[in-house]
């Protein structure tokens, strides 16, 4: 039997993305977001106005989309109530976030020269898109979010990833951290829940069942 529960938020199963900018001043910004899908070389990425990320992309127009594995979930969690915006907006001060100027520090993760954009990479995921800004679409209504259509320009991968002599990533050697319901998963298995969970005030189901 189907219910009408009125979701709250509607993250079924997205990897989560570790994305790097550029702040006006040249220093790096790093968030951790899962509203993320691909086509092809290019890229949706999904958030809300407010964020110092989206200032950056449509300033700087370019991007790293850095994909951790599974193992690094503590690393993520640890920078998911941050902003880099220092005058923290009051729905997310409301949330629990806080601003932190070097959120590499903060999650012990480690700044790695791109090639082809400004933006530094994450050494420690084994998954990097270098990417540029192609376009930007409103959201309708009163969401104010914007999604970000990007061109992928160079992707790194960790070697151990990929079918031998074959340019294509091995689905059984490659485990995405995943984010379901502010739930982080790795191989199919619940690892723990998100701190978005207190901010969103949502159960953590998950966690209390293991």
């Amino acid at each position: 039997m189907h219910v009408v529960p009125g979701l709250k938020v509607l993250y079924f199963g997205t990897p989560v993305v570790l994305i790097s900018t550029l702040n006006a001043d040249g220093t790096a910004n790093l968030a951790p977001m899962s509203s993320a899908w691909w086509l092809g070389q290019s890229a949706m990425l999904g958030m809300g106005d407010r964020s110092r990320t989206a200032e950056n992309l449509r300033r700087e127009r370019e991007c790293v989309l850095n994909l951790p594995s599974s193992a690094l979930v503590g690393a993520v969690d640890r920078i998911a109530l941050t902003t880099g915006r220092p005058d923290v907006p009051p729905a997310k001060a409301e949330q629990g976030y806080r601003y932190v100027a070097d959120k590499f520090a903060l999650g012990g993760l480690t700044r790695q020269a791109s090639v082809l954009v400004a933006p530094p990479r994450v050494a420690e995921c084994p998954i990097q898109l270098e990417c540029r800004v192609v376009r930007a679409h409103r959201f309708t209504g009163d969401l104010h979010a914007t999604a970000y259509e990007i061109e992928v320009l160079r992707t790194h991968v960790e070697q151990s990833l990929l079918v031998p002599g074959t340019a294509h990533v091995d689905p059984l050697r490659w485990d995405p951290l995943i984010m379901k319901f502010t739930e982080f998963f790795g191989g199919g298995v619940n690892l723990q829940p998100s701190r978005l969970a207190a901010g969103w005030r949502m159960p953590a189901l998950g966690a209390a069942g293991r």
